[in-house]
Parts: C-alpha cells; structure tokens; sequence
C-alpha cells in the first residue's frame, strides 16, 4: 500500500525501497562533499547545506524524468530560467557544485556505487591538492585605504606589499569626501595571518592614520 505513496496520478510509479536507497546515498554524499569543500575553502556558510542537498534534489529530479524525453526538455528549460544573482564562485566552488550535481545525477539513474565512487576520488584528490599546495596555507584578503588627495598613490605601498603578501593587485580607485580623499581597493594575499595586524599598522603610518579596511574577499558561498 505505501507503494501508492511513489505513484504518479498518471498510471506510474517509482518503486519505494530504490527511492530511499538513491536518497540515503545521495545525502550521505553531499556531507561527503560539503566536508569536503569546508576543509579545502576553510570556511562553508550556507554553501555547506546547498552542497549537502544538491545531490539529492538533482536524484529527485532525475527520477521524475526517468527517460521521459518531454519532461527532461521541460526541465532543462525550466533550468535555464534560473540566474543567480551571487558574487563569482572561485574554481573550488565551481568543482564542488558540479561534482554535487554529477553525484545526483548518477544516483537519479540507478548509479549509486559509481556516484559513490566518483565522490570519493574526487574529494580525496581536492583534500591532497589543498594539503599540498602552497597557496593553501595563504590567506586572502580586500583591502581599503583611505589616503588623502596630496598623496600620490602610484607606488605608495609598494614596499610593504612586497614584504606582507604573495601578491597584490589595485582594483580600482574611488574618490569620497567630495574629492578630498581617496579610496583605494586592493586584492592581496597575506604571507601569514599572523603579519595582519603588523601590516595594517605600517600602512597607517602611510596614510595618515586614516580609514584602512581588511576582510575576507566575497564569494559565491558568502551569499548562497
């Protein structure tokens, strides 16, 4: 009797105990994978939870499909409605959101051991890769200064981005206070967390003690 509860009101049916063994696999995976993505990012948010579902959605809709080539053009075109209206995801975003949908897909089509699989290689290579690369032991971070119009700003931080950070890059230049003072934004990438505070008092020295702002560079997962 509780097969009824899977039957469509058009004559088909899902059978039952395949329904909740794709569901478990599927769940189980997306802790897998948003685990995953929270020891390579640092940090999930609500990223974690949508990683944790997507699997599960994608299986649900996949089943819902289930060969039927009408109802899978429907679907995609429903699909290509959606816009995200988010920050841009980081190539680790990216990875994370289309292994999450790979594994629903398999688990929707039956494939529970080789969405499994796939999950597994995939996460265990992104932990290595994290592990081993250098750049994962550095942090990012956007960084505003406020300088006064006297200051000329080309060069002006060169020496201390050269001893704090990795790298630096000046995205844009804004004027405030009706023009007499500048705002300039920085992407840098700290050599030690542990110099923040080291840094953002030698540019103090620099800038008159005016406004300097250091955070965390917005992504995707910040929104999600």
């Amino acid at each position: 009797m509780l097969e009824g509860l899977f039957a469509s009101i058009y004559g088909e049916s899902i059978p039952m105990l395949a329904f909740f063994a794709a569901s478990a696999v599927s769940l189980l995976l997306g802790l897998l994978i948003a685990w995953s993505y929270r020891k390579t990012a640092g940090t999930g948010g609500t990223m974690g939870g949508a990683l944790t579902l997507m699997p599960f959605l994608v299986q649900v809709v996949i089943l819902l499909v289930n060969g039927n080539l009408g109802a899978g053009v429907a679907v995609a075109g429903a699909f290509s409605l959606v816009r995200f209206r988010s920050a841009p995801g980081t190539a680790r975003d990216i990875t994370a959101i289309f292994l999450a949908m790979t594994v629903g897909l398999a688990c929707g089509m039956g494939y529970l051991a080789l969405g499994a699989f796939a999950a597994v290689i995939v996460c265990a290579v992104l932990l290595v890769m994290s592990a081993l690369s250098p750049a994962s032991r550095e942090v990012e971070r956007d960084l505003k200064i406020t300088i006064p119009e006297s200051l000329d700003y080309t060069g002006l931080f060169d020496d201390l981005m050269d001893q704090y950070t990795n790298a630096s890059a000046l995205i844009n230049v804004k004027t405030t206070n009706l023009g007499s003072l500048y705002c300039l934004h920085y992407q840098i990438r700290l050599k030690d967390i542990a110099d923040e505070k080291e840094f953002i008092d030698h540019l103090r020295c620099r800038n008159g003690n005016l406004d300097i702002t250091c955070g965390r560079v917005p992504t995707a997962k910040d929104i999600l």
